[in-house]
């Protein structure tokens, strides 16, 4: 008797799509999975999409919408193990802006009849809503560590990625700090590793796009930034980026907001003393 194939489904919410396409981008990787699993249900690949249940689900995109969260419940009873990849299943994404700001008006100024559109006044992870067996931070995530995952789970054991920070592979690969050398804001500190500190690398600071490292201090990085003069606006807007609703860092853009006395235009809800 032929041994079943463990069935995948990659599945998508609020998203741009960038982590389902670094799936596909990996080729060569993928043609080798294709011998030890069965990838049931891929919208971004295939039009053939089979039903549940699901071994393994990887799930993009945040929660917008009353319809999507009523969709995320039902996939995650059809799946043994369900997975969020990128910062906006992990995070909220991008679009978690609308968290601190009003809807209406979102609504008004994008839209010729906001009057026909029915979204949630918030963006958010995937894991408020249900439980999540493992997160794969980036925007967009690492393929190899997204194949890691896969053959991980499959093979029955926890997945082993990197939890440091972006700070500790840039010094391994050489790079000369551009916080030390050149006084550019950097969030390599507080930013866990996975992209390979490329931002670094060609002579800009971390954007931060693999969201809070464990346990980060980001109160201390922004007050050691600030004492080289830098603009509490400009850290502000660093941490209001790729994971803005991540805890760590919506709690001390806040704060820097507040610092510099006014309110951004991306941000114009009430800001609060994140302290």
């Amino acid at each position: 008797m032929t041994k079943r194939k463990p069935k995948v489904a990659v599945v998508k919410f609020a998203s741009c799509d960038g982590c389902q396409l670094t799936l596909l981008d990996a080729e060569d990787e993928l043609l080798l999975l294709a011998e030890s699993l069965h990838i049931a249900h891929f919208a971004e690949a295939s039009s053939r999409l089979e039903p549940g249940p699901y071994d393994v689900t990887l799930v993009e995109g945040s929660i917008t919408t009353h319809e999507d969260r009523e969709r995320l419940l039902r996939l995650r009873g059809e799946s043994r193990y369900l997975v969020t990849i990128g910062a906006c299943a992990t995070a909220g994404g991008v679009q978690a802006l609308r968290n601190f700001a009003d809807h209406d008006d979102f609504l008004r100024a994008v839209y010729a009849h906001p009057e026909y559109i029915h979204s949630l006044a918030t963006s958010t992870p995937i894991a408020d809503h249900v439980k999540v067996d493992f997160e794969l931070r980036g925007c967009p995530i690492d393929k190899h560590q997204l194949i890691e995952v896969i053959l991980s789970l499959i093979a029955g054991h926890r997945p082993r990625t990197s939890s440091e920070c972006v700070c500790q592979p840039c010094k391994r690969r050489g790079t000369v700090c551009v916080v030390v050398a050149q006084g550019k804001a950097c969030l390599g500190p507080v930013t866990q590793a996975g992209c390979g500190s490329i931002c670094p690398a060609y002579d800009r600071g971390c954007y931060g796009c693999f969201g809070p490292s464990r346990d980060p201090n980001v109160r201390a990085w922004s007050d050691g930034i600030l004492d080289g003069k830098s603009d509490p606006g400009h850290l502000a807007n660093l941490l209001s980026n790729f994971n803005v609703a991540a805890p760590a860092f919506a709690q001390e853009s806040q704060r820097l907001w507040q610092i510099t006395g006014r309110i951004p235009e991306q941000l114009p809800g009430k800001v609060t003393d994140g302290r």
